[in-house]
């Protein structure tokens, strides 16, 4: 094992070739990779993180050195239009419209359009895409197009096709299209190690689908909108990126959750904002980023949760000057270690140096069996090794429960597991449709009155009532 003495102007090169076996073209490259590795991920370096000082004026560069944003410039708009009327026409899904989304922001950068086979298979088999100039970026959930037998022939050799949504209305145009063959059980098999009956995902977009992929460049006509009363909440990356300056950011740690916000969250973003600062950052800002694409039926709705997590922020469980809540507009897999690879990677293109992961990221129940499809440690072991992720700084959690003696959310100590209860989801949910109150201190009052609203609101529409709409 080697034990680097960290000094910037006697910086061995020679040394941290060996040991990562990376050949980058500058001293910034290299000192980039020797932090990444060394310095703040605390899976590689244990009790190093909480020695070291860094400081750094700039956010972490995208994928590819910059962001692809995919739009058609504003005076451009209504000649694109005209054209896609004359373009064959691909209706689009609505899953198939977020992933328009996503790859029109740049969060899939420096993907310029739905993957052709070179990248669907680069994807699928490796994880990762490389680029032209050899470098690796990670890309591991394939973002494709599928389409039937009749679209394929009613393409019949055009180079360009437009895509549509409600009453032939053109969002993008897909250009220099290539056709391939859609193997849905390799697909399958690749993305969730599986192919059981059963997976969410599987069943909404790809079962279904058609037995061909097209990829293109794309060009997106305007940006997609939802008109929800959450659209202010979809930051795009460059977006972000303004934000997080505007705010003076010197570190931004990532939080991706598809569940409400209870206290022992909460104090897993705090515990990573005081490691930050006793690291030398004199800002960490946080970015609690829900997943706003498709989600199973069990999951609490995006409306709901976005309710709840404002809730959170209302009552000061977190603080509104160092938290930006947005939305991710991604399409949830379920996909275990290998979508949250595509989580982690979408957040540095958002400019987050910082993620934080914990048990069974992106997991889900085996849809057969009793048991967990993944291994609960294998999402952030993976983050730890993965192909282009190196630059970003994985910071697993902590365990988190219910202290008793505390009468609070607390980290689990092993040595007392006596003192500590753990509230799982289920529990969660049977409190909240029963209309009990949790032990104080698991969730602000807010934030779970929101809860008992949401399941109130399912047992009125079990019943055939009519529940109330959110505000938005």
């Amino acid at each position: 094992m080697l034990l680097f003495l960290f000094n910037v102007r006697s910086l061995s090169l020679k040394i941290v070739k060996q040991k990562f076996n990376l050949y980058p073209k500058s001293i910034s490259s290299y000192l980039s990779i020797f932090l990444s590795h060394t310095v703040a991920d605390p899976l590689r370096t244990g009790s190093i993180m909480s020695q070291t000082r860094i400081h750094s004026g700039l956010l972490i560069e995208p994928d590819g050195g910059k962001l692809v944003e995919l739009f058609v410039d504003e005076s451009q708009r209504d000649l694109k239009r005209k054209e896609a009327l004359n373009l064959p026409k691909i209706k689009l899904t609505k899953i198939d419209v977020e992933w328009v989304h996503v790859l029109s922001e740049g969060w899939a950068s420096p993907l310029k359009g739905f993957m052709r086979e070179s990248e669907f298979l680069q994807t699928l088999h490796f994880n990762s895409i490389r680029l032209e100039d050899g470098s690796v970026v990670n890309m591991s959930v394939p973002i494709v197009l599928a389409i039937d037998d009749s679209q394929k022939n009613q393409i019949d050799g055009s180079s360009s096709v437009a895509l549509v949504v409600d009453g032939n209305n053109p969002i993008a145009i897909l250009t220099d299209i290539e056709i391939y063959k859609h193997n849905k059980e390799e697909r399958i098999a690749r993305t969730w190690g599986t192919t059981s009956p059963g997976l969410p995902y599987v069943n909404e977009a790809i079962t279904h689908s058609g037995n061909w992929l097209i990829g293109g460049d794309l060009k997106v006509i305007e940006p997609v909108k939802y008109h929800d009363g959450l659209d202010s909440f979809r930051l795009s990356p460059s977006e972000l990126r303004d934000e997080f300056t505007r705010r003076n950011a010197d570190a931004v740690f990532a939080f991706q959750l598809r569940n409400p916000v209870h206290n022992g969250h909460a104090l897993l973003m705090t515990d990573t904002r005081r490691r930050l600062l006793e690291m030398g950052y004199k800002n960490p800002v946080l970015l609690l980023h829900p997943l706003g694409g498709y989600t199973k039926e069990d999951d609490v709705p995006l409306h709901w949760r976005m309710k709840q997590h404002e809730k959170v922020l209302e009552d000061g469980v977190l603080d509104p000057e160092t938290t930006v809540l947005s939305i991710f507009p991604s399409p949830m897999h379920y996909a275990g270690p290998t979508e949250v690879q595509w989580h982690a990677k979408a957040r540095i293109n958002a400019g987050a140096n910082f993620y934080i992961v914990g048990r069974d990221p992106a997991g889900m129940s085996h849809p057969l069996e009793k048991r967990d499809l993944y291994d609960a440690d294998h999402g952030k072991k993976v983050l730890s090794m993965a192909p282009g992720l190196e630059r970003l700084n994985i910071l697993p959690f902590k365990v988190a429960a219910y202290d008793k003696t505390k009468n609070g959310m607390a980290f689990f100590e092993p040595s007392r597991p006596q003192d500590f209860i753990f509230i799982s989801g289920t529990k969660m949910r049977t409190l909240a449709k029963t209309k009990e109150s949790p032990p104080d201190g698991f969730m602000c009052p807010g934030g779970w009155k929101v809860l008992v609203e949401y399941y109130h609101s399912l047992d009125q529409a079990e019943n055939g009532g009519v529940s109330e709409p959110v505000p938005a």
